[in-house]
């Protein structure tokens, strides 16, 4: 099923071709001249125009055009009854996907090109899902661990994955709840369609709404064509809402539309879209404090942990801990072409006792470190270094900082302390930007300047 807009100056033509097309189960609109589609166009999304070429005032050429500017992912068919050559020459050269003639086999015809024209379309949205998402990271086995938890955890995936219910999944930092969320995805009747993967923290509201709504040209400044959203975008796949728990309010107000109707708007569109996407969305925070706190929507809530899945600490998981050493020793040894073969047994003792604040992400990139810095066969891991040394925790072991008597570089200190400080933050919050900034009660934008005050 497709969104079709039909333009024709003969109603006769459009009637045909809405009955026609509406029979193989699209969605048709029709319009009766080349002004009326340009408007369309503006307002919403279609993934296919069919158009007459010879038309008063605005031909379908003018029409051809202006759709390969402002929406260019919607493909073009011309129609027209006379034979010009030059018109089909300009046809092809602005980029019109058929040229059809009209005669006695027009439905024919339309059909069999209708039928191409989206077989392109979706080749041309899995192409750009295959180049997002690494297939290789779609599958199960990424999920390393042989103990009960992970056990416990790869059963409730195999569980819940052929379900088409949305997934919440619970985790601290650094757990790897998006490789779970890939994994419900590549073990569900869904696995050869998109997985879309956004992070809702990451944009501000209005970005976001549009990013994952897709817009229309002239919606807002900068919006110089139609774009399509990620929800459609996945459509007939997954779309993956990382850190659920940072949307607005008036954000959740109109993802639970979208849940509920399971219809999409563009920004600045007045047309709905049906969307089948399954959702999946994580967090690290606990929803239900959020909802006490009116900081997140009940209704909300319960619309996305219709299957919740939590995934264990690597504090839970310690026997684990050597085995994902070993993946990233192997990991990065290769990519630095290194030939460290084994790690020491002390240092392994060491990464199974640790507490792991960051979880996995953490302990990948201590061994990344490790590896950068190793120059023998056997990895020595010291993880010493790995934590922040600040001057504030030394002035806190020695007493109120002191002025030496030959003076010093306030601002410097002051820096120093400030970077230190972030991060300290960055690595309790496993590298979640968010997070740390929470921790160090500042808002996300002054957080995101000061890391780029100290090109951290």
């Amino acid at each position: 099923m497709a969104s079709i807009l039909v333009c024709d100056d003969q109603r006769s033509i459009c009637e045909m071709l809405d009955i026609s097309l509406r029979k193989d189960g699209h969605r048709v609109e029709t319009v009766n001249g080349g002004e009326a589609a340009k408007k369309k166009l503006s307002s919403a999304n279609y993934e296919l125009l069919i158009t007459d070429i010879k038309m008063p005032q605005t031909d379908g050429i003018e029409v051809l055009r202006f759709a390969r500017q402002s929406s260019p992912e919607t493909s073009v068919i011309l129609i027209t009854a006379v034979e010009d050559y030059e018109a089909a020459v300009q046809a092809v050269k602005g980029g019109a996907f058929d040229y059809i003639h009209k005669g006695p086999g027009l439905l024919d015809e339309l059909k069999i090109a209708v039928a191409r024209a989206l077989d392109t379309l979706t080749l041309q949205r899995v192409n750009f899902a295959l180049k997002r998402d690494a297939a290789s990271r779609n599958s199960l086995d990424n999920i390393i661990g042989t103990g009960p938890a992970i056990e416990k955890l790869k059963t409730t995936i195999r569980t819940v994955a052929p379900t088409g219910s949305t997934v919440l999944i619970y985790g601290e930092s650094g757990t790897g709840k998006e490789l779970v969320a890939r994994a419900v995805h590549a073990c569900s009747p869904r696995s050869t369609e998109p997985f879309i993967s956004i992070n809702c923290g990451a944009f501000p509201e209005t970005l976001l709404e549009s990013e994952l709504f897709g817009y229309v040209k002239g919606a807002f400044t900068g919006a110089s064509q139609n774009k399509r959203g990620l929800f459609e975008v996945a459509s007939g796949g997954t779309i993956f809402l990382d850190e659920i728990a940072e949307m607005t309010l008036s954000m959740q107000v109109k993802l639970l539309r979208v849940l509920q109707e399971r219809t999409v708007r563009p920004v600045g569109g007045s047309q709905e879209t049906p969307v089948d996407v399954r959702v999946i969305a994580a967090t690290h925070r606990d929803l239900r404090e959020m909802i006490a706190a009116n900081t997140f929507r009940e209704d909300l809530y319960y619309r996305v942990s219709v299957i919740p899945i939590q995934v264990p600490s690597l504090r839970e998981r310690r026997e684990d801990v050597e085995l994902l050493a070993n993946h990233f020793l192997k990991k990065y040894a290769g990519a630095a072409q290194k030939s460290i073969l084994r790690i020491r047994q002390d240092s392994l003792e060491t990464l199974k006792g640790f507490e792991w604040p960051g979880n996995v992400r953490q302990l990948e990139n201590t061994i990344e470190r490790a590896v950068a810095m190793e120059s023998t066969d056997e990895l020595a891991v010291d993880l010493e270094a790995d934590q922040p040394r600040t001057r504030v925790a030394t002035a806190a072991q020695n007493g109120h900082p002191h002025v030496p008597s030959d003076g010093m570089d306030f601002e410097k200190y002051v820096a120093d302390i400030e970077r230190s400080l972030i991060a300290s933050a960055l690595q309790q919050a496993g590298g979640v930007q968010i997070r740390a900034a929470e921790l160090l009660k500042v808002s996300y934008r002054s957080f995101r300047h000061l890391l780029k005050k100290y090109d951290i």
